[in-house]
């Protein structure tokens, strides 16, 4: 049995990709018995319960205790839990989740701890609002230090994050996978023709003459929208015909830019499984980040969607292992101060779209790492 582990992860797009999708495939594809064991937030504790037993309905959900300080009280219902299932392997899927892993182990309970390091928490930590508790803020870093040395082996989205951990904690081992945040089944089976893109783009309002910026995602600080703001301004004094559409909810910064631009910012909040029917009607996906640790060892799940989609995305130099892969694949565009300044879009081919998607399919599905998720299970210290 293996328990895969969250701590303070919330029910969303993602936790559905990244965390449900992720059980599932263990099970599924690996034929291993797997339990997902999440701890959430007491604040609409049933509702968020609800929507992730509705996905996975074995899933184990027990309220966590208020305030991130407090997270060693939560290990009591953990080892009940294990006590009763008796796993012998569990993978946490963050610092704290991994910690609590970790403890399991000390007390031999468990034979192995995975640590799924999803990006570089304490430089998260400290460079963005993520948490106000300058206690914990202070300790992440070598809470962070510790699950990335004692883990019996790791999981990163990123080489770069794998460049990190070198880094910052001295890691020499090479106990190790690569798996980036991968596409669910939803963009894995999107259909891209020219019918379902016209019927797209008919539906939220745009020409064939149009080229259509998207943005689909958060638009909180720590996702730089001035960056984002200033290229928008800037392509557009560029180009008449250029159109953006937000696939998020409607915030001031929005609306600041709807009223600036007149009929060339659209927003919309949809459901997650309706997503790839808005991507796919546009040219290009946005991926404007400014230059921090956390975005350097990042694996934006959005990346994926937006190829899986057709899309040439436009994306900031050194975000994780991605600007290279642009430029490698020839999928878009790496944003640097002279393009930025001289950028002329042109709309994207039918060609061009299925040439992308290939590259979606053939790099970010869960079924190409399957050799490395049997690497996770089987791994020895």
């Amino acid at each position: 049995m293996i328990f895969y582990l969250t701590y303070s992860d919330q029910p969303s797009g993602v936790y559905s990709s990244q965390v449900i999708d992720v059980v599932r495939f263990i099970s599924q594809e690996m034929k291993q018995p797997i339990r997902l064991v999440a701890f959430i937030s007491i604040r609409n504790f049933t509702t968020s319960k609800n929507k992730i037993k509705e996905e996975l309905p074995e899933a184990i959900v027990f309220p966590m205790f208020p305030k991130f300080s407090n997270w060693k009280k939560n290990y009591f219902l953990l080892l009940l839990c294990t006590r009763f299932l008796k796993p012998k392997i569990v993978i946490g899927r963050n610092v704290l989740a991994t910690q609590l892993a970790l403890k399991l182990k000390s007390n031999k309970l468990i034979d192995k701890v995975i640590y799924d390091g999803r990006g570089a928490i304490s430089a998260e930590w400290h460079e963005y609002p993520v948490i106000n508790d300058e206690k914990m803020i202070q300790e992440i870093e070598q809470l962070e230090k510790e699950v990335v040395l004692n883990s019996d082996f790791r999981i990163a989205v990123s080489n770069q994050l794998v460049e990190h951990w070198k880094t910052k904690f001295n890691y020499t081992k090479n106990s190790h996978v690569v798996i980036p945040c991968t596409i669910n089944k939803v963009f894995r089976d999107v259909v891209i023709n020219e019918n379902s893109i016209l019927e797209s783009r008919k539906k939220m309002g745009f020409t064939d003459e149009d080229i259509v910026l998207i943005y689909s995602g958060s638009v909180a600080g720590w996702q730089s929208f001035q960056l984002l703001q200033d290229f928008i301004k800037n392509t557009f004094s560029n180009q008449n015909n250029l159109k953006i559409f937000f696939l998020s909810d409607e915030d001031e910064k929005i609306t600041q830019m709807k009223n600036e631009f007149p009929n060339r910012v659209f927003n919309k909040k949809v459901k997650p499984n309706e997503v790839p029917n808005y991507l796919m009607a546009a040219d290009y996906g946005l991926l404007i980040r400014e230059n921090t640790i956390t975005n350097k060892v990042a694996s934006p799940v959005k990346f994926a969607e937006y190829l899986s989609c057709g899309l040439k995305i436009i994306i900031s130099e050194n975000l994780g292992d991605y600007s290279e892969f642009v430029s490698q694949k020839d999928c878009g565009i790496v944003l640097n101060s002279a393009i930025q300044k001289n950028i002329f879009l042109n709309t994207v081919s039918m060609d061009e779209k299925n040439k992308i998607r290939t590259f979606a399919i053939s790099h970010f599905v869960k079924q190409v790492y399957l050799q490395e998720y049997k690497s996770v299970v089987e791994a020895r210290k």
